[in-house]
């Protein structure tokens, strides 16, 4: 469960800015409380998370994310081409990554679990459909789910 006091820094991946902004309202509406920060495609968010490119000297900006909701068709470099980076890299795989994206399609759900993500969930059309996907989104990974913290000094991770 979450512990008191620490808040959860959410990282969005979405190229589309009103889909960027419409999940900021939705999460607030959901009540949640803590850090959203954005990044705007699969480039940025590996930037983001390695303070490399233009998040380089700006790690107060760019806290580690205690959990990425990813879009999955982004120019640069997709959300797919992202969580096989993260899922590959030891200092970032454990973050929980689930995909929050427009597709239905099965491959893109099959390929994503392969890759390792941690869930995925498809956009509601209507904004109060996305106000009761991310209500329950928080309550499980807010309430229920044990998110990892900072990688404690020396832990390298499972061998």
């Amino acid at each position: 469960m979450r512990r008191p006091g620490v808040s959860t820094v959410i990282l969005l991946a979405d190229d589309d800015e009103d889909d960027r902004e419409l999940t900021r309202d939705a999460l607030e509406q959901s009540r949640l409380r803590g850090a959203l920060n954005d990044v705007v495609d699969g480039q940025d968010l590996m930037d983001y998370l390695r303070h490399e490119g233009p998040w380089a000297g700006r790690a107060d900006q760019a806290p580690r994310p205690g959990i990425i909701l990813l879009d999955l068709n982004m120019p640069r470099k997709d959300g797919r081409e992202a969580l096989a980076e993260i899922k590959a890299d030891p200092a970032l795989r454990q973050i929980p990554v689930v995909v929050l994206t427009t597709s239905k399609d099965e491959q893109d759900v099959f390929r994503s679990y392969d890759l390792g993500v941690s869930g995925f969930v498809t956009k509601p059309v209507t904004f109060d459909g996305l106000v009761d996907v991310l209500r329950t989104w928080t309550r499980y990974w807010f309430e229920m789910v044990e998110l990892p913290g900072e990688r404690p000094l020396g832990l390298d991770g499972p061998s």
